[in-house]
């Protein structure tokens, strides 16, 4: 099976998860697809193919005769998709793209302007994978999953072709935070591995943003608006008063590179009761840790300012910058930028301004950067992938864990 054929398949699953959940995995639609893999890996042929309780499927390809002494690698993707947009019922079509505008749905006037998304530029006369601008796409990860498995296809199925053990993992839930949660790392059996989870085809990361999330909660006390002089106390406004403290050009708005941000993501409330909600990163530990110090010592001084118990602060980290577990392994970048020219793909280091499971996994004992999957646009309806894309990582993959004569 193709890598493409592979791939619209994977997309007629509905994996979207729930960052509202309190099941594990957070919706239980992902082990639909979940199954279905772990039934192809073993019809591949790979040993262990299966799917636990929590939905990670895992399986692995033995070394060929004479390499079983090399180091097993690890190739991990996730199999969910982002709740930012719809993953029900993905209409996919592949497009002869030719420069200028897509029309993703006549009837409703979606267009995918060359004006607004350069990148579009960047791949004229190849074939894209696009939507009809009602769902997001699912290249984030189920573009990586189809690389994974066709190259491990291809590798079983081509003995003369050497190299060590290969660890397979798909992971449920990565997109709401929780994809290294209760990955077996010791049971995964890898010295290293790498996440197939990135952007544009020669990506390679190993740098990404240190993470948090902040809940800020305001307590007021509601008097009718006819005698409430004096008495009113208005958690809205508390709510405001604290936005308009906040740096105004540290926003992903204002933002790019190594610079960090907070992004506010989430507000509700009225006179009572108001909730801001942000997420915050930056790659720079020192910098990150003084974001949250800023939180607190603006929550404490409305909370002062109004009356104890008017504020309250909630933080919980989520992960770390991977750089530091990388750097003692830097061997995995040269691999991969060598993985990538041999295929003729221009290798290209760069930070992710966001996480992947590999960032929590490295902390976890498994090194793990991160390598593209070609696609373009995540997390919304003019999502897309070249199929181009999708053929070169199977070929940089096979290139990564052949062991060379």
């Amino acid at each position: 099976m193709s890598v493409t054929e592979r791939f619209l398949r994977y997309v007629a699953y509905d994996t979207q998860s729930d960052e509202n959940s309190t099941t594990v995995p957070s919706t239980e639609k992902q082990k639909i697809l979940g199954a279905a893999l772990a039934a192809e890996l073993s019809q591949m042929g790979l040993q262990g193919a299966h799917m636990d309780d929590h939905g990670y499927v895992y399986a692995w390809l033995p070394a060929t005769p004479g390499c079983e002494g090399v180091p097993c690698v690890g190739l991990i993707a996730h199999m969910d998709t982002s709740p930012d947009a719809s993953g029900a019922n993905v209409k996919p079509r592949i497009v002869e793209y030719q420069g200028g505008d897509i029309v993703l749905n006549e009837e409703q006037g979606i267009v995918m302007r060359e004006a607004d998304f350069e990148s579009l530029a960047r791949y004229k006369g190849q074939h894209l994978i696009v939507t009809d601008g009602t769902t997001l796409l699912g290249a984030d990860d189920k573009a990586g999953v189809a690389e994974i498995f066709t190259a491990v296809e291809y590798l079983a199925s081509h003995p003369e072709v050497k190299h060590g053990r290969i660890a397979v993992g798909i992971t449920p839930d990565e997109e709401v935070g929780q994809g290294a949660d209760h990955f077996d790392v010791e049971g995964f059996g890898a010295a290293v591995a790498y996440t197939v989870d990135g952007g544009e085809l020669g990506e390679i990361e190993y740098e990404n943003f240190n993470a948090a999330n902040a809940g800020v909660y305001f307590h007021g006390v509601n008097i009718h608006p006819g005698s409430a002089k004096n008495k009113m106390k208005n958690a809205l406004l508390m709510a405001i008063e604290f936005m308009n403290m906040m740096p105004p050009a540290e926003t992903p708005a204002h933002t790019e590179g190594y610079e960090g941000f907070y992004h506010l993501h989430d507000m509700k409330g009225n006179e009572t009761e108001a909730e801001l909600h942000f997420i915050i990163r930056d790659h720079d530990r020192e910098k990150f840790e003084e974001r949250k110090q800023y939180l607190g010592r603006v929550a404490a001084y409305l909370d002062g300012k109004y009356g104890k118990g008017s504020v309250e602060l909630y933080l919980k980290d989520s992960y770390y910058n991977m750089k530091e577990k990388i750097e003692p392994h830097m061997y995995l970048i040269l691999r991969a930028r060598a993985a990538m020219e041999k295929a003729g793909v221009t290798p290209q280091v760069v930070p992710i301004r966001g996480g992947t499971d590999g960032a929590r996994l490295s902390y976890m004992g498994l090194p793990c950067p991160n390598l593209s999957t070609g696609g373009v646009n995540f997390h919304g309806v003019r999502e897309y992938i070249p199929v181009e894309s999708l053929e070169k990582m199977v070929e940089v993959l096979i290139n990564l864990v052949t062991v060379e004569e």
